[in-house]
């Protein structure tokens, strides 16, 4: 943390030199200039020159400053990526309580759920992409048996083009502005999904998954669920998006 503060504020007290520094050549010069008789013209090309390499050396330290804090924050999301694999992964292989033989309450499956709460948040699409696959392919997050809820879950951004979710338990979780290009939603659970500005989403897609109740659909329209039963059901919203696009067409 102290390391963090200090890289920040490096690059603060760098331009607070640099602009003292110019205030006192500015004093100087005028001072000289009163003396000698120099007009502010014969200054002005004179210091054109040292002018220019100053503010050069402004650009580049904010440059290298955004280099550093981009560098910085992608180790930061490796290392919290990794250091969820590494904690998930002794769950599962834990010899006396595994994680996939745990049962809802038990300490392990909170754990779990905790850990993937907490972590997505923290990552770009991309590693978000890389911890679903993770769950998915470990069997946590299947119809069958769902072991860590996603209900909450932060999702948004995630690259999941081509990815396969069949049978997977989505409900509750966040895929707003999700890359779902080609991705494989035959009997996934969607109920209460959202799905806001996520794109590459298509009508087949949203029909091969095995519920859709309260889910947000791409456009922003929320479906029926047991709670809204008045609202649309997803084959109300197909219809009312096929009259939109048909209006548009007349238009």
């Amino acid at each position: 943390m102290d390391q963090e503060k200090q890289s920040r504020g490096q690059p603060i007290r760098t331009q607070l030199l640099w602009a003292g520094a110019t205030a006192g050549l500015l004093i100087i010069a005028i001072l000289i200039g009163y003396r000698y008789d120099i007009t502010l013209w014969d200054w002005i090309k004179l210091l054109i020159v040292p002018a220019v390499i100053a503010g050069g050396g402004f650009w580049f330290n904010s440059q290298q400053s955004v280099r550093e804090q981009k560098l910085a924050n992608k180790r930061a999301q490796e290392e919290a990526l990794q250091a969820y694999l590494d904690q998930m992964s002794q769950l599962l292989l834990d010899k006396e309580r595994p994680l996939l033989q745990s049962k809802e309450g038990d300490t392990a499956r909170t754990l779990a759920g905790s850990l993937t709460l907490t972590v997505l948040p923290r990552l770009d699409g991309a590693r978000r992409r890389n911890v679903l696959l993770f769950l998915y392919q470990s069997g946590l997050i299947t119809k069958t048996r769902s072991v860590i809820p996603l209900s909450g879950a932060y999702l948004g951004m995630a690259h999941l083009g081509f990815f396969d979710l069949s049978n997977a338990d989505l409900s509750g979780a966040n895929l707003s502005g999700a890359d779902l290009s080609e991705t494989n939603l035959e009997e996934a659970d969607l109920n209460g999904v959202d799905l806001s500005r996520a794109h590459g989403l298509t009508e087949e897609q949203l029909g091969e998954a095995r519920t859709l109740k309260g889910a947000t659909m791409p456009d922003g329209q929320t479906l029926e669920s047991y709670y809204n039963p008045d609202w649309p059901t997803f084959e109300d919203w197909l219809k009312d998006k096929k009259a939109q696009g048909k209006d548009e067409k007349n238009e």
